[in-house]
């Protein structure tokens, strides 16, 4: 008897078959434990996926999914009851599931411990769990983002002294965008890949593998409102790029979308820091070290302006970064322009001091 020969629809019903579980297993060419584990960590945050872009699908039905709380997080900013929903979310999927000691996000003051895991799970989860709430509202798109890594030590005082170091310490991240489309992308340091949430199969179903950012794009992606509150560094950068022609402002307001848009078209995406708030807004461990990782593992580059974002190591777990991003040529213009400042500022104060 001959050897039995797909249909001519064996590339697409394989390609039908490249969910995100698969998929890393693939990646790390192991069924070992720890593929297992990453695996099976990469399922959970799909189903935390799901169960968020459902929710977010009914919000203008349910009087509990829009709108604030009336209370404030730990860094003193008015909640969602979207933002509760979404960390909610998170914390459910990953009990009892043997994987995830405990859970740190943004909208938590200290780590979330459970007990029945800690025995045995060997990971943190670090998250943002809903990325641009202010969006939520008005029917925008939303984004989580995602970072998970080893547990190192028992952590007895229940402080997560362990989680203080820099973002090379990541064993994986991505981020789950809200949109026409459910898309999720990941890294586990192999590059980085997309999927896409099919709803009649209620699977992510592999779209965009080994993504690269181009090493410089026509975008730049900023919040001009604040531009009275920087520095004089970056806007001579935004008057720069006013002045040139190629380049276009697109700012949604929610850094997910922003940052999928650079990552697959290219450009630079900043949140920099302000006279009043020079550390800037966005939280290290949740959202820009696990962004740095993946424009990293696609060929881009991170930076606070002054430093990678992959080398800086927090003083705790709530710390904030200013926030440089994108393919590497845009984002080595913006460093040019605070070097250059720094320099007349040096020069400045050399000849005070004479």
């Amino acid at each position: 008897m001959a050897d039995y020969q797909p249909a001519d629809s064996g590339f697409a019903l394989d390609r039908d078959c490249k969910t995100l579980a698969r998929h890393v297993l693939e990646q790390l060419h192991s069924f070992g434990p720890e593929a297992q584990d990453l695996s099976a960590l990469m399922n959970r945050i799909a189903l935390a996926g799901k169960l968020i872009a459902r929710h977010l699908s009914r919000a203008g039905l349910m009087e509990s999914a829009l709108g604030f709380t009336g209370e404030t997080n730990v860094q003193g900013e008015a909640v969602k009851k979207m933002d509760i929903y979404a960390n909610d979310v998170f914390i459910s999927v990953f009990k009892q599931s043997g994987l995830v000691c405990r859970l740190a996000s943004e909208e938590m003051d200290k780590p979330y411990y459970i007990p029945e895991n800690c025995p045995i799970g060997r990971y943190t989860l670090l998250y943002d769990p809903i990325d641009g709430s202010s969006n939520v509202d008005i029917n925008l798109n939303v984004g989580s983002i995602f970072s998970i890594r080893r547990q190192q030590g028992d952590d007895l005082d229940h402080t997560g002294a362990d989680l203080l170091q820099d973002g090379h310490q990541q064993l994986a991240a991505g981020y789950i965008l809200y949109g026409p489309s459910t898309v999720l992308v990941y890294s586990i340091g192999r590059g980085v890949h997309a999927f896409v949430l099919d709803p009649s199969l209620g699977e992510f179903i592999l779209a965009t593998e080994n993504i690269r950012v181009p090493s410089h794009g026509p975008t730049y992606s900023v919040n001009e409102g604040n531009f009275w509150q920087w520095e004089d560094s970056i806007r001579d950068f935004t008057r720069y790029v006013h002045r040139h022609d190629g380049y276009s402002a697109r700012y949604t307001g929610a850094l997910v979308a922003d940052f999928h848009r650079i990552l697959t078209q290219g450009g630079v995406f900043l949140y920099p820091g302000t006279t009043k708030k020079p550390e800037g807004k966005l939280r290290l461990l949740y959202e820009t070290a696990p962004l740095g990782f993946l424009i990293e593992q696609a060929g881009g580059r991170a930076s606070t302006g002054t430093q990678e974002i992959m080398a800086v190591v927090p003083g705790e777990i709530h710390q904030r970064t200013p926030f440089i991003v994108g393919s590497s040529e845009d984002v080595a213009l913006v460093e040019s322009f605070i070097q250059d400042h720094s320099r007349r500022q040096d020069t400045l104060l050399a000849h005070q001091e004479k």
